[in-house]
């Protein structure tokens, strides 16, 4: 369980006081995922180009992992590119790609002493060959780390998911390694990217917009949605802070009464 004391100091500011009052710390969510949007929208009210919004937006990744290390947050999911996201002008792609490596490359170490393991899912074909080799060194470097999960969605998107498991399971079916009157979600689960780590209890979307934009489609059944009109540059601590006892006062109900 997390140590009340060290979240204290660490939600320090005057307007976290209340909500500490209110944090159950038996009921952490154990895993969030969050939708960062607003990047180019946070540039543009600024006279910025939108690739000040990216890398603006590191600074609030950066935040979030600490938040989520000291509220106890097992598994943290960010939509960092989605393979729809190829449409975007191809300077802002370029300059995306660029700056995974250059984060990854900054703060490797740092994830390495936090304990955090980092987790690609998406389809990595496609990728260019410096990005998809950063993000297979930082998997490879902290595959022990146990505090943290933190999970990348890369050149992902929640159909194409469901259709490489919809392709695993009949190549199975085709070989005779599966009856396909035996399929059953646990099949579909087996063959979800990252099938080992468990549902999302909180989704997150910043910038209010009121979608889901393709992701974790299979893993969102029944996760709490929360959305702030924040941007996501703007997205902190208290944020986090607030979404989790937000999510508190609910009853899960999972189709039931």
């Amino acid at each position: 369980m997390p140590d009340r004391a060290a979240i204290e100091a660490f939600f320090s500011a005057k307007r976290d006081r209340e909500l500490l009052g209110e944090l159950e710390l038996d009921r952490i969510p154990r895993h969030v995922a969050i939708i960062m949007d607003g990047n180019g929208r946070w540039a543009t009210k600024r006279g910025l180009p939108r690739a000040a919004g990216h890398r603006a937006g590191v600074k609030a990744i950066r935040e979030t992992i600490l938040a989520a290390l000291e509220l106890g947050i097992e598994v943290l999911t960010v939509y960092s590119f989605s393979s729809e996201n190829w449409r975007r002008p191809r300077s802002e792609v370029e300059h995306l790609m660029d700056l995974f490596v250059e984060v990854l490359e900054q703060e490797l170490r740092t994830l390495q002493d936090l304990g955090v393991r980092v987790v690609v899912i998406g389809r990595r074909e496609g990728l260019p060959p410096l990005t998809a080799q950063a993000f297979e060194r930082a998997e490879r470097d902290t595959a022990d780390n146990q505090r943290l999960t933190y999970v990348v969605a890369l050149n992902y998107g929640g159909r194409q998911e469901l259709v490489d498991a919809a392709r695993s399971i009949a190549a199975d079916a085709a070989a005779g390694r599966l009856d396909p009157a035996s399929i059953d979600e646990d099949a579909v689960r087996s063959r979800l990217y990252a099938p080992d780590l468990p549902d999302p209890d909180l989704l997150i979307r910043t910038s209010g917009e009121l979608r889901i934009s393709n992701f974790l489609l299979w893993q969102i059944a029944y996760s709490e949605l929360w959305v702030t009109a924040t941007l996501w540059p703007d997205f902190d601590r208290h944020h986090l802070l607030k979404a989790v006892v937000d999510y508190q006062h609910r009853r899960r109900r999972f189709g039931g009464l």
